[in-house]
C-alpha cells in the first residue's frame, strides 16, 4: 500500500530528514586516512542521539539478511556497492567511501547517501561520483506532479547509462515515511510513463547506485550484508529523501 502524506506529515519527515543530512556531514569531516569505519559509525550515532532520533538501520533484518544489521550506518568502500558494514578497517589514502545514513524522529524517517573520495582522488573516482549525482539529480528532476515512476527510473538509468556505468541489477529507491522502506520500489532504469503515478504528498527515496565497470550483476560477501561489484570496479551511490509536491520535488535530507 502506498501511503500519501499529508502536508504536517512531510515537515515531520523534514526535521528527520536534517538529522540524517547532520549525521552524513558529521561522517564525511571525520572521515580521513587511518579513520576506521567503525569511528565513523559511531560519529553518526552521536549525531542521532543527540536529536533523540533512532536507527531504523539498526537491527533491521530483510528477508535476505541472515543477521540483523548491527550498525547505523552502511559503509561502502571501493568495489562495495551497498550495505557494507561498518567494522575495523581502516581508509586509506585513494578510497571511494559510500555511506547510507536513516534516521527515525517523531515517528516519520529520513535516508540519504553520499559517496566521496578520501585523501588523493582518483579522477576516475571523481568522474563516478559526478555521474551518480547527475542521474540523482536527473531523477529528482523527474519526481514531479503528474508523471509516473518509470519517469524517475528512465531519467536515472538514462544518465547511468550515457556515463558507460553499471546499475545494480534489483536495486533502487523506495517509498519512504512512517518505516524505511515503504512502496513503491523506484528502479534505477525503466520506461517513461510506466508505474506508480506521481501525486503531490508522495515520498521517495531516490538512489542511483552506479558501478564503473558497467556491469549490472553483483556478488554478495560471506557477511550477507555487503554487495560488491563481480570485476573489481569501483562503485558510488548517492541518495536523497524527496517530497512529491505541487510547488516541484523538495529534498527532504538537506541540513
Amino acid at each position: 500500500m502506498v501511503e500519501i502524506k499529508t502536508d504536517r506529515a512531510l515537515e515531520a519527515m523534514r526535521e528527520a530528514g536534517r538529522v540524517v543530512a547532520r549525521a552524513l556531514a558529521t561522517v564525511r569531516a571525520a572521515a580521513a586516512v587511518g579513520v576506521s569505519l567503525r569511528e565513523l559509525d559511531e560519529a553518526a550515532r552521536t549525531v542521532l542521539d543527540e536529536a533523540g532520533a533512532r536507527s531504523p538501520f539498526l537491527g533491521y533484518q530483510p528477508s535476505f539478511a541472515p543477521v540483523p544489521f548491527p550498525a547505523v550506518i552502511c559503509a561502502s568502500v571501493n568495489d562495495a556497492v551497498v550495505h557494507g558494514i561498518p567494522g575495523d578497517y581502516r581508509l586509506r589514502d585513494g578510497d571511494l567511501v559510500s555511506i547510507d545514513c536513516g534516521a527515525r524522529l517523531d515517528g516519520w524517517t529520513g535516508d540519504a547517501a553520499i559517496s566521496f573520495t578520501v585523501g588523493t582522488p582518483r579522477p576516475a573516482d571523481l568522474a563516478l561520483i559526478a555521474a551518480t549525482q547527475e542521474a540523482l539529480d536527473a531523477g529528482i528532476a523527474a519526481a514531479t506532479v503528474g508523471r509516473r515512476i518509470g519517469d524517475i527510473s528512465h531519467a536515472v538509468g538514462a544518465v547511468a547509462r550515457k556515463a558507460d556505468c553499471g546499475l545494480l541489477d534489483g536495486f533502487g529507491g523506495h517509498g519512504i515515511g512512517r518505516t524505511m522502506h515503504e512502496d513503491p520500489h523506484v528502479p534505477n532504469r525503466g520506461r517513461p510513463g510506466r508505474g506508480y503515478p506521481l501525486r503531490h504528498g508522495l515520498a521517495l527515496a531516490i538512489e542511483p547506485m552506479l558501478t564503473a565497470g558497467g556491469r549490472d550483476d553483483y556478488r554478495t560477501d560471506p557477511d550477507g550484508w555487503t554487495l560488491r561489484t563481480v570485476d573489481g570496479s569501483r562503485a558510488a551511490h548517492i541518495e536523497h529523501t524527496v517530497a512529491i509536491t505541487e510547488e516541484g520535488p523538495r529534498i527532504l535530507t538537506l541540513l
